[in-house]
């Protein structure tokens, strides 16, 4: 070996030993491709979708790199967020609205009587509206009672199912980008799913259980025919109208739930083998597929 002069250059391997080169940056990563090639150099890389949870330099707390998330995904979420409003609001009007059912007679054809949860209304042809609220809640039908109930359950229900899924879609920056996050993510949007699905049920049961007591009603014969018979109101329809898109929505969110975790069992996760040495980058050699 040679001594080191001034004009005589070192080797590479002494400098390398000697600790002369500056230490790489610790932002600095070697492609994906090249450390495949390095560590299996017969094998092709592969191809990453979904999400790639990358670990972090020793010491360094875990960092996670969300690629380019599924458009049909977030198509099914929005979707089903937005129907899910929808289907509250129709929930609210149902409610509130005071044509559940209505009644017409030939010896008043002037007039027109409609029936509500919360009160009766007498409209005339003449463009009067005249309501009048339920004396008293024990003095109730007890259909009446029961579609009150269930109504204000399923408004409770599908705000809730709301709230829930509005944090739970990818749009909405609810969370830090963690792998925790994002499972209380797909958490909530499960549970916001399975609500609208419960809603949907609790508001069918009450318009289509006065609906069928209706039908009976109108076709009993032991009732003259001039007796007038009450029939269905545009609140009827408004409510299966819920009911059914809170149904959809809870099956959009639930699927998109279900496709999001058929993605993650795809996600790569490289694991370093060799640990770091001073003075070189730190290099990932494998990936792990989980």
């Amino acid at each position: 070996m040679r001594g080191g002069g001034a004009g005589t250059p070192l080797p590479l391997s002494l400098l390398n030993v000697a600790g002369v080169f500056s230490e790489t940056p610790r932002s600095w990563q070697p492609p994906q491709d090249i450390l495949w090639k390095q560590s299996w150099p017969d094998e092709e890389p592969p191809l990453l979708t979904g999400r790639e949870v990358k670990s972090g330099r020793p010491g360094d707390p875990e960092t996670l790199s969300i690629a380019v998330m599924d458009s049909s995904i977030c198509a099914l979420e929005l979707l089903g967020v937005l129907v899910s409003a929808g289907a509250w609001l129709c929930s609210l009007a149902t409610t509130l609205m005071s044509t559940w059912l209505t009644l017409s007679t030939d010896l008043l054809p002037t007039e027109i009587y409609e029936l509500g949860l919360w009160e009766t209304c007498v409209v005339q042809d003449l463009g009067g509206l005249e309501c009048r609220p339920y004396d008293s809640l024990l003095g109730l039908p007890p259909d009446i009672k029961l579609a009150r109930i269930l109504m204000c359950v399923t408004l409770g229900a599908g705000l809730l199912a709301l709230l829930l899924a509005i944090p739970g879609i990818h749009l909405v920056n609810s969370c830090t980008g963690q792998l925790d996050d994002l499972r209380c993510k797909r958490g909530l949007k499960m549970a916001g799913g399975a609500l609208c699905l419960v809603s949907g049920i609790l508001g069918l049961i009450p318009v289509s259980y006065i609906a069928h007591l209706t039908v009976e009603r109108f076709f009993d014969e032991s009732l003259p025919d001039v007796v007038p018979r009450w029939e269905f109101g545009d609140a009827l329809f408004c409510g299966w109208t819920a009911g059914f898109l809170h149904l959809v929505a809870g099956t959009l969110l639930l699927t998109s739930c279900l496709r999001l975790q058929r993605e993650t069992c795809n996600v790569s996760v490289p694991i370093p083998l060799m640990g770091e040495q001073p003075g070189h980058p730190f290099i990932r050699t494998r990936s792990e597929y989980v």
